[in-house]
C-alpha cells in the first residue's frame, strides 16, 4: 500500500467508523457466538499471497463484527465508561502515523514534554496539590501516562517496597533483603480493585484485605487496628491502598481520616486508585470527595473512562518522583543521553521501556472539549443515573443498594439473590442490554453505568422498559413455581401424614379412630378347625393368654366385621406365611336363621379360622394319607388360591 492508496483507504476506514459509530444501535449490543467461533471461519496460516483490501475489509464484517461486544453502544450499561471521541481517535492516528518510541527525552523530546505539560493541566483541573504538579516551582512530584490502573498501583507499590526495603536495611543492615521482603504488609479495602491483589503477588509481598463499613467504604480505625495487630506479629506495614469509586458500588474510603491517621507510620505509602471517579473531579461541585488528598503519595485516575480519550491512557501522579523511580531505574549505556541529569525520562516511571506518543491523544481531547466540555459532559451521565435512580426507587418491586454520587447505580429486585440474577441472565441473554453484576454488602446486586458518549433520556427510558418487562416475567413465573412447589410440598406432606396416621392407627386404633373404639374390635377364635374325611372336625386349641394380641392384625378384622353386607361365609382369605385361611362368622342374627359358623366368644361377628386340609401336615399323620395324597372331600377347603 503506497501513500496514494492509504489516501483512499484512510478515507474509506474513516468513513466506516462513521458509519459504524451512528448505526451502533442497529447492531446487537453482546455477540451470540461461543468459544472457537473465529477459528472456524479463518484459515489455520496466514496467507501467501497479499490479499485485495476489499476482501480484507469484508471479512472485517462479515467476521469479526459479529464477535465484537459493542462498548460504544448506546444500550451497553456494564462496568465503566471507555473513552471515546474523534478526536481521540485522530490522535491515535497521528501518534501511530508518527510512530515514536519515547521511552527517554532524547528518543523523541516532544512526546516527553508534551506528557508533562499535559499531566499538569489534568491534575490542576481535578485539584491536586501542587506538590503533584512537575512543573511548579520547588515541586518534587509529576505526573506520567501508563497503560491503566492496574500498572499504576503496581509501579506505586513497587516503590513503596523499594522505600521499605532501604528503610529496613538502614536499620537492620546484617538482614538479607529476602528476609526484610517477607515481612512487608499492604493493605486494602474488600472493595478495592483485584489489581492490589495481583501488585502484591508481583511484588511478593503480603495483601491483608479489610472489611469495610456497611456504606463499602474503608475506616482508618478498621486499618490501624490491623497494622497494629500485624506489628505485634513482627511484620511491617509498607503500603495503603484505598479507593475513591470502586467498581463495585462507586463508594468511597475516607482518605482524609486514613491520611490523618496514617501520620503514626510515615514509612507507609499511600496510594488512592480514583480510575472512574477522579475524572469528575474537574467539576467544583465534586472536588470534596478529594479531601485528604495532600496526604496521598500517588494518586491516579483514567481518562480513558470518564473524559473521552481512548484506551490505553491511565494517569498517575506522584508526591515525590525521586521515590518512584529510584524503585525502577535500569540505566545502561545505551539509553543514556546527554540531557539525563536535566529532563524527564518516563522509561523510569514504570514497567515498560517502550512507551507510544499517548499523549497526543489527551491534549486533542482537552483542546477540542475543553474543561467547560468535559465538566458538562461528565454532569450529564450524572443526570441520567440520577434519572434511572428515580425509576428504580419509584417501583416497589426494586431496590437502589448503593448511594449514588456519580454515573453508577446499584439496584436489585427485592428478595432472594436468585431472583436478581435470573434477571441479570434473562436481560443480557437477550442482547438488549448488557449489564454486570457486584455484590454489595454480600447482596447479588446489578450495575447500571450510563457510557455512551452520546447518551440520552430516551436511553435511560428504554433500558428501564426492558429491565421492568423482563422483571415482570420472571416474577410471575417465580410466582407460578412457588404456588407449584406449594401444592406439590402439600401433597408431600399430606401423603406422609396419611401413612404416619396409618401406621400409628394399626399400632393404637382405639387412640386414632373413635368408631373403632366405638364398635370394639372383634377378637379372634382361638380354636383351629379342620374336617377329617369322616366328616368329624378336630379342634386344636391355642394358647389363650389373657391380652395377648392376635395374629391377625386389627384393621382387617374390622373391615371384615363392619362390612357393609355384612360378613361372607362363602368368601375364605388366606395368608401364604400362616398357611392358614380366615372366614368370616355369622352374626347372632344370621345364626337365628341357620346361619353357618358358630359366633365370637363375645356373641359378636367373629372369625373362624381352617386350617387348610391340603396343608395339614397333623390331619395328614391322623388320617394316615401323606401329604402328597389326593384332597378331602370336603369343600369348604377346597379354594388354595
Amino acid at each position: 500500500m503506497d501513500s496514494k492508496e492509504f489516501r483512499r483507504r484512510g478515507t474509506e476506514m474513516v468513513e466506516y467508523i462513521c458509519n459504524y459509530l451512528e448505526t451502533l444501535e442497529q447492531r446487537r449490543v453482546t455477540p451470540s457466538v461461543e468459544p472457537g467461533y473465529l477459528r472456524h471461519l479463518l484459515p489455520d496460516e496466514a496467507p501467501d499471497d497479499p490479499e485485495p483490501w476489499e476482501k480484507i475489509m469484508a471479512d472485517v464484517e462479515s467476521k469479526i463484527m459479529p464477535g465484537v461486544t459493542h462498548w460504544q453502544h448506546p444500550r451497553f450499561h456494564a462496568y465503566f465508561p471507555s473513552g471515546n471521541s474523534y478526536p481521540s481517535i485522530l490522535g491515535d492516528m497521528l501518534s501511530d502515523g508518527i510512530g515514536c518510541i519515547g521511552f527517554s527525552w532524547a528518543a523523541s523530546p516532544a512526546c516527553t514534554e508534551l506528557e508533562t505539560i499535559v499531566l499538569d493541566w489534568l491534575g490542576k483541573a481535578i485539584g491536586l496539590p501542587d506538590q503533584f504538579l512537575a512543573l511548579k516551582p520547588g515541586s518534587k512530584g509529576g505526573g506520567v501516562i501508563q497503560t491503566s490502573a492496574s500498572e499504576c498501583i503496581l509501579v506505586s507499590m513497587l516503590a513503596a517496597r523499594a522505600q521499605a526495603i532501604k528503610y529496613l536495611k538502614q536499620q537492620h543492615p546484617f538482614v538479607e533483603e529476602g528476609h526484610l521482603l517477607s515481612k512487608l504488609m499492604a493493605y486494602c479495602s474488600k472493595e478495592a480493585h483485584s489489581c492490589v491483589e495481583k501488585a502484591a503477588m508481583i511484588s511478593f509481598v503480603k495483601l491483608r484485605i479489610l472489611e469495610p463499613d456497611e456504606r463499602c467504604s474503608l475506616r482508618a480505625d478498621t486499618l490501624i487496628k490491623a497494622m497494629e495487630e500485624d506489628e505485634q506479629q513482627g511484620l511491617i506495614p509498607f503500603f495503603v491502598s484505598t479507593t475513591l469509586g470502586t467498581t463495585g458500588s462507586c463508594a468511597f474510603d475516607d482518605i482524609s481520616e486514613i491520611g490523618d491517621a496514617l501520620q503514626r507510620f510515615p514509612s507507609v505509602w499511600l496510594h488512592v486508585d480514583a480510575a472512574y471517579a477522579g475524572n469528575a473531579m474537574i467539576c467544583p461541585e465534586l472536588k470534596y470527595l478529594l479531601k485528604g488528598i495532600e496526604r496521598a503519595d500517588s494518586f491516579n485516575t483514567n481518562p480513558n473512562k470518564w473524559l473521552l480519550t481512548s484506551f490505553d491512557c491511565s494517569t498517575l501522579w506522584v508526591r515525590d518522583r525521586i521515590r518512584l523511580t529510584s524503585a525502577l531505574v535500569v540505566d545502561p549505556l545505551y539509553l543514556k543521553h546527554g540531557y539525563s541529569d536535566s529532563a524527564i525520562d518516563y522509561r523510569h516511571w514504570g514497567v515498560p521501556l517502550s512507551r507510544r506518543f499517548r499523549s497526543l491523544k489527551l491534549w486533542f481531547v482537552l483542546r477540542s472539549y475543553g474543561i467547560t466540555g468535559l465538566q458538562n459532559y461528565i454532569r450529564h451521565h450524572i443526570e441520567l443515573a440520577k434519572r434511572f435512580e428515580r425509576l428504580v426507587q419509584k417501583d416497589n418491586r426494586f431496590e437502589v443498594c448503593n448511594e449514588v454520587k456519580l454515573g453508577l447505580v446499584c439496584f436489585r429486585l427485592k428478595g432472594s439473590d436468585r431472583i436478581t440474577e435470573k434477571l441479570l441472565i434473562s436481560i443480557n441473554a437477550s442482547g438488549k442490554l448488557h449489564m454486570v453484576p457486584a455484590s454489595v454488602n454480600e447482596r447479588f446486586v446489578i450495575r447500571f453505568c450510563a457510557v455512551a458518549q452520546n447518551a440520552t433520556i430516551e436511553d435511560i427510558d428504554y433500558a428501564w422498559d426492558v429491565i421492568t418487562d423482563f422483571a415482570a416475567e420472571i416474577l410471575e413465573k417465580e410466582q407460578a413455581d412457588e404456588v407449584t412447589e406449594i401444592v406439590d410440598r402439600r401433597k408431600t406432606h399430606t401423603l406422609a401424614q396419611k401413612r404416619s396416621f396409618f401406621v400409628r392407627m394399626v399400632s393404637d386404633p382405639k387412640i386414632y379412630n373413635p368408631a373403632i373404639n366405638k364398635a370394639q374390635t372383634p377378637r379372634m377364635s382361638t380354636e383351629l378347625t379342620s374336617p377329617t374325611v369322616d366328616g368329624t372336625v378336630v379342634t386344636v386349641q391355642s394358647p389363650n393368654t389373657p391380652g395377648s394380641a392376635s395374629w391377625i392384625s386389627w384393621p382387617l378384622a374390622f373391615l371384615f366385621a363392619n362390612s357393609e353386607d355384612g360378613p361372607k361365609n362363602d368368601m375364605p382369605l388366606r395368608f401364604r406365611h400362616l398357611d392358614t385361611k380366615v372366614r368370616l362368622s355369622a352374626s347372632r342374627r344370621n345364626s337365628a336363621t341357620g346361619g353357618g359358623s358358630s359366633p365370637s366368644p363375645e356373641g359378636e361377628n367373629g372369625i373362624v379360622l381352617a386350617k387348610s386340609p391340603k396343608r395339614s401336615p397333623i390331619m395328614m399323620r391322623r388320617r394316615g394319607t401323606s401329604p402328597s395324597g389326593p384332597a378331602p372331600a370336603n369343600s369348604n377347603g377346597g379354594n388354595n388360591k
